[in-house]
């Protein structure tokens, strides 16, 4: 009834503004999800000895879903808890990542000499996969939780330091310019001018790099062990309960876009422009 009240009084230009905003943000989103399942479903149909249809996921997950947070036993936990644990490894090692990963990229930014001789070794060490550096993390630590940490702070390095660097070194000279003219000292430079023009390009490597991080603890989890949403998918794999491995992946997805969407809100306070998410 409100709604037929509102439309009533909005003109046509309102109208059709609010139906587009409407289908962006509604319609189209919810059209390709039930793509998604209906595709889903057709594949059951034909493999239905070791796929559930959605209907019968979603049954034998209720537990699941409406417990989250049950505690029946030592390893025996709801998903809600290993959600929180894989949450905590990766912000951690994700902010220790950044504390390196932001002072580096202003660095390479701002000097030459830097440059030169930081970039060969990101060069490097960027395109290797984070999971190598999982043997050589349980070979230092000795203990899997600390090496998923380590992992996660190794893997939230490089996209921040490249973005930090790139946005320190396209600062337009005429802010540096002006700040020279105002005899305003380098540190002072540094806060007011340099780190304010930069900040969107350090919140894109902090998105990329929370990304990547977020991928990558459910693969470490799945190698380590312990409790973790990682761990959780092979465990119901290994029990071949394939109705939670679905759980899992929209539980990991959406989380993903949360973190993803806090982030870029956290961008827009701090830089007063908007974050495409």
């Amino acid at each position: 009834m409100i709604l037929m009240t509102l439309a009533a009084k909005a003109n046509p230009s309102q109208i059709k503004r609010l139906s587009s905003i409407v289908q962006a943000k509604f319609l189209l989103p919810l059209a390709g999800f039930a793509g998604i399942i209906a595709l889903w479903w057709v594949i059951a149909l034909f493999r239905h000895e070791m796929m559930p249809t959605p209907p019968e996921a979603l049954s034998k997950n209720l537990d699941f879903i409406l417990h989250p947070f049950y505690r029946r036993g030592p390893g025996d936990l709801g998903l809600g808890w290993l959600l929180l644990a894989s949450l905590r490894r990766v912000c951690i090692g994700f902010l220790l990542g950044a504390i390196v990963a932001i002072p580096v990229g202003f660095l390479i930014g701002l000097s030459r000499h830097a440059w030169l001789a930081l970039n060969p070794l990101i060069q490097v060490f960027k395109p290797v996969s984070p999971l190598v550096w999982l043997p050589i993390a349980l070979a230092i630590f000795n203990s899997a939780e600390p090496a998923a940490i380590f992992v996660i702070f190794i893997t939230s390095l490089w996209s921040t330091i490249i973005n930090t660097a790139e946005g320190v070194s396209n600062v337009p000279k005429d802010y540096l310019e002006v700040a020279e003219v105002l005899e305003m000292p380098r540190w002072k430079q540094l806060i007011k001018v340099i780190l304010p023009a930069s900040l969107p390009y350090i919140f894109t490597g902090l998105r990329i790099s929370l990304g990547i991080a977020w991928l990558v603890i459910v693969a470490v989890e799945m190698l380590t062990g312990g409790i973790g949403i990682g761990f959780f998918v092979w465990d119901e794999w290994n029990r071949l309960n394939v109705s939670s491995v679905f759980l899992a992946v929209f539980v990991i997805g959406l989380t993903g876009l949360i973190l993803d969407y806090a982030l870029a809100r956290l961008q827009t306070a701090m830089t007063h422009r908007s974050a495409r998410t």
